[in-house]
């Protein structure tokens, strides 16, 4: 008990928990925190490995994002129909350690380079949406809605530390052990999410005693739900999806966001590739880039993330992003080059992580649990991964008609602009539904 109270009295001098709630709230940070250094440190390879490719080879490689994420959802709707949570979860994140073995074979092998590059930039897209879509389906399954607004920005900021670690793994060893040895330390980062995955699950029976616990039912009877196999089929996502406004219009500021930001990293792979040489180099630019984005990310989302969600709400936190790209993309457009894009992406990226990514993961709170994993999956992998591919087949469409980045970016305004409204219009709507209880 002693421990206990010194752990929340610690906390809470730094974020808004309540009892029952530490040990759920540091093994998420923990989860995070791990799964995250492990694709941020594949990420700079990852970004490198894509210009060696060709970057004219991007919108393929987009394209072979999103049909891999649509065999593969399925399977995962299967897993969750199947299985129940604390089996499928792990499952999903051994099978990605092996993966990553299997390309530091390959690499280290000299397997193929150019086809290998490609293969990896399409795993490395897959496997940043799956194993995060998989995180924050966990996390609305467990947390109330009114739990989410204090603490999804804490636990945020486990991703945002992990998110450091890795890109200073990269920088510092990249030209020690060499870009690709990075693979099995990153494998290894994984194996460690899934160890804090277990241990979030034994702490869950403290969260649901916590002093504003769920609605309806009691503790057993929740942690029985959370632990029970959801059923359904493979399919019931996307039935449901078509089926509810509410859902609908989650999918459409994927949609949107995947726009925004598939235009912004097309301009910033031409740019890079244009200026920066050798995949070492540019390794390190993207990896410094990453680490930089975090530090103000990490700050943002441990002190001030919590209170502003529950000042202004969550759609004008979600909306927050959209407003960034509105005024970043008007720069862009009066000024482009290398470094209005290292300052665009560096706010961006922050007002993404920081502030309207806990937002967007606070929409799925107030759904039935089916929804929270198989349309929650579907709109983070297939919606999202067909939206990056549209976006980039339609960037190189005006690029070859002749438009400049500078025109291109004065285009994308209006989009964002819509984006805007439709985060308001989902944040007043998820008030309306938290005032609703309802067993989920």
């Amino acid at each position: 008990m002693g421990n206990s109270w010194c752990l929340r009295g610690g906390l809470s001098r730094v974020v808004m928990v309540r009892e029952g709630e530490e040990q759920a709230l540091l093994w998420s940070f923990s989860y995070f925190f791990f799964l995250l250094a492990a694709y941020y440190l594949l990420r700079p390879l990852r970004d490198a490995l894509a210009i060696t490719g060709g970057v004219r080879h991007l919108p393929w490689l987009f394209t072979a994002s999103f049909v891999s994420l649509v065999l593969l959802q399925p399977v995962f709707s299967g897993l969750v129909a199947w299985l129940p949570r604390p089996r499928f979860i792990p499952l999903i994140y051994h099978f990605f350690a092996a993966n990553i073995i299997f390309f530091w074979l390959l690499l280290s092998w000299h397997v193929g380079s150019v086809y290998v590059a490609r293969s990896f930039f399409v795993w490395v897209s897959v496997f940043n949406l799956f194993v995060v879509s998989v995180f924050w389906s966990f996390m609305a399954d467990i947390y109330t809605s009114e739990q989410s607004k204090r603490l999804f920005g804490v636990i945020g900021a486990g991703g945002t530390a992990g998110g450091l670690l890795g890109p200073l793994l990269a920088v510092g060893l990249s030209r020690s052990l060499g870009a690709t040895n990075l693979l099995i330390m990153s494998a290894l980062l994984l194996e460690v999410a899934v160890l804090s995955a277990w241990r979030l699950e034994r702490a869950v029976s403290g969260l649901t005693n916590a002093e504003h616990p769920s609605p309806v039912g009691s503790s057993a009877e929740r942690l029985a739900r959370h632990a029970a196999i959801i059923g359904g089929d493979a399919l019931d996502g996307a039935r449901r999806l078509f089926g509810s406004p509410y859902l609908a219009g989650i999918a459409a500021w994927i949609c949107l966001l995947s726009f925004c930001a598939t235009v912004l990293y097309l301009q910033q792979a031409n740019i890079v590739a244009t200026v920066v040489h050798g995949r070492s180099e540019q390794t390190r630019i993207f990896a410094s880039i990453d680490l930089s984005v975090g530090l103000l990310t990490f700050v943002t989302q441990t002190l001030a993330t919590g209170p502003l969600i529950i000042r202004f709400g969550v759609g004008a936190a979600a909306a927050f992003l959209p407003f960034v790209f509105v005024w970043g993309f008007t720069a862009l457009a009066v000024a482009p080059g290398l470094a209005t894009i290292v300052i665009f992406q560096a706010v961006q990226r922050t007002a993404h992580f920081a502030v309207s990514t806990p937002a967007r993961q606070a929409f799925f709170t107030v759904v039935e649990r089916r929804d929270k994993y198989k349309v929650k999956n579907l709109i983070d992998l297939v919606v999202y991964r067909g939206s990056d591919a549209l976006w980039s087949w339609l960037f190189l469409a005006v690029k070859n008609a002749g438009l400049s980045l500078a025109q291109i970016a004065a285009t994308a305004v209006p989009m964002a602009i819509v984006w805007l409204a439709i985060s308001v219009a989902l944040g007043r709507t998820l008030e309306r539904r938290a005032a609703v209880p309802y067993a989920l």
